[in-house]
């Protein structure tokens, strides 16, 4: 199974990262966002990836191309460019990659639509290059399936920046509960789609995939959510950057699912 991976973005709200990288370049224990992620699924047997390239895409070519040299020690005999040892082996023999470039302003809807023939005629799953969390897609896929359904999105109560505070008609406080969860379910992605999806993919590459065409999912009641109760981060800004670096180094990231 496919899992598509939108890597095109600005990432705008992180600009001291993102200036001169894609956001999915941005590391995470000295290591991309994006490994992270593909990290996560092949965790789970998914190690076939489309990852839809736009602004500054040929940063995340060059990684893939030059992955062995990047993550491992290597002795090299100069002038004989394909006389290279390289030190030490990774895990990721059996990622399967395929990057395209799917234009530097396209929307979410478009990117997905431009890889339909290399994502093939079955389900599919489709992810954000800079959101992290430890859902169990096992589960996720199982649900889809269950349901039988178009559209799968993975669902989940954000934790608030502020302390909640209730207050009774005597101004009385009544509760006060710092960074609690919110009440309503709120898009992780982590999305599974039938190829029936790509019907509702329309407007070319300005579609927005979480606006019209989720709509019309809705609307034709083709859209269900599976409700994730653990671990999600979104790296939208600088402090979400740093939380995130922060949890890797104490060694307890929960989205370390892989040993």
């Amino acid at each position: 199974m496919k899992v598509v991976i939108l890597c095109g973005g600005l990432g705008t709200r992180l600009r001291e990262e993102t200036e001169f990288r894609p956001k999915p370049m941005v590391e995470i224990g000295g290591r991309p966002t994006l490994w992270h992620i593909m990290k996560i699924y092949a965790r789970h047997g998914f190690s076939e990836f489309v990852l839809c390239l736009g602004y500054r895409g040929n940063a995340i070519k060059e990684y893939f191309l030059n992955y062995a040299a990047m993550n491992h020690d290597f002795t090299i005999c100069l002038g004989r460019e394909s006389d290279i040892q390289y030190h030490g082996s990774h895990e990721e023999t059996d990622f399967r990659v395929t990057l395209v470039d799917t234009g530097a302003n396209t929307m979410t809807g478009g990117r997905v639509r431009r890889v339909r023939r290399f994502v093939g005629p079955g389900t599919f799953m489709v992810a954000y290059g800079d959101t992290l969390a430890d859902v169990n897609l096992p589960s996720l896929l199982e649900f889809h399936r269950r349901h039988g359904k178009l559209a799968t999105v993975t669902t989940v109560r954000p934790v608030s920046r502020f302390g909640v505070v209730d207050v009774d008609p005597s101004e009385k406080v009544t509760l006060f509960a710092e960074k609690s969860q919110t009440g309503d379910w709120l898009s992780a992605g982590y999305f599974v789609f039938e190829p029936g999806v790509f019907d509702y993919l329309t407007g070319g590459d300005a579609c927005i995939m979480e606006r019209e065409p989720m709509e019309r999912l809705v609307a034709d009641g083709q859209l269900m959510a599976f409700r994730h109760e653990g671990f999600f981060q979104a790296m939208d800004t600088y402090r979400e950057y740093d939380a995130l670096n922060k949890i890797w180094a104490s060694g307890q990231a929960p989205w370390k699912v892989w040993q």
